[in-house]
């Protein structure tokens, strides 16, 4: 496997071929270094955008002659969906969010959100399958995506919820703090298996199993 999920803004994507998905990584932004996915059904040629984050030029071009169902927003905050609506003008794909989330995502974007997704509910590309999960703290409505490779190991879209290193950003509020490290604990850790790879908002990828040991010490520390 020659994938190691390492990009930079203005540098080439990284791809990943499993047996029936196709995962595309790139980073858009210098300041903030958004990772936008594109995920690509084998089969059929089906594709979803996971964060409109930035350039979208840069993001049309990798969607150039495709059939791109939907465009899924992680969480609500603005450098997530910068390139959102002209995604979305330029393809007519369904715009998808957390049901918190939603109605933020409309007002900073002037974009009607489609789909309002729940924990539990399914995206589809094309024959394969996405699974919400909402994780509460980092955001009211921040949604974690969770493709099961019939073929391998999962496969997690975490946006802001969780990094190498630790839980996203709850900017001192505590409470929030302990709903999101008991969310990423409970309905992340706690149901995937350590093989488990994971895609977040910036940055590189991990597995479950590489950052287990440490949630006793996110924790602890309170961040």
């Amino acid at each position: 496997m020659t994938y190691t999920g390492e990009v930079t803004p203005g540098g080439a994507p990284d791809v990943r071929e499993l047996a029936d998905l196709t995962i595309t990584k790139v980073a858009v932004d210098e300041k903030m270094s958004n990772n936008c996915y594109v995920l690509t059904c084998r089969a059929t040629g089906s594709r979803v955008l996971i964060d409109a984050a930035d350039a979208a030029e840069e993001l049309l071009a990798l969607l150039t002659g495709t059939n791109l169902g939907s465009v899924i927003t992680t969480h609500q905050h603005w450098d997530h969906h910068r390139a959102l609506k002209a995604v979305a003008e330029a393809t007519s794909a369904a715009v998808v969010a957390g049901e918190p989330d939603a109605d933020a995502i409309t007002e900073q974007t002037g974009v009607h959100v489609d789909r309002r997704v729940v924990d539990g509910d399914t995206i589809v590309v094309g024959e394969c399958v996405l699974e919400v999960i909402r994780i509460t703290g980092h955001t009211p409505g921040s949604i974690c995506l969770l493709y099961r490779d019939p073929s391998g190991h999962p496969h997690l879209f975490t946006g802001d919820s969780l990094f190498p290193g630790g839980v996203g950003n709850t900017f001192g509020d505590d409470a929030a703090f302990a709903t999101l490290i008991d969310d990423v604990e409970t309905k992340i850790f706690g149901t995937l298996p350590d093989d488990t790879w994971f895609y977040p908002g910036h940055g590189n990828d991990s597995t479950l199993g590489e950052q287990r040991p440490h949630l006793a010490e996110w924790r602890e520390r309170g961040w």
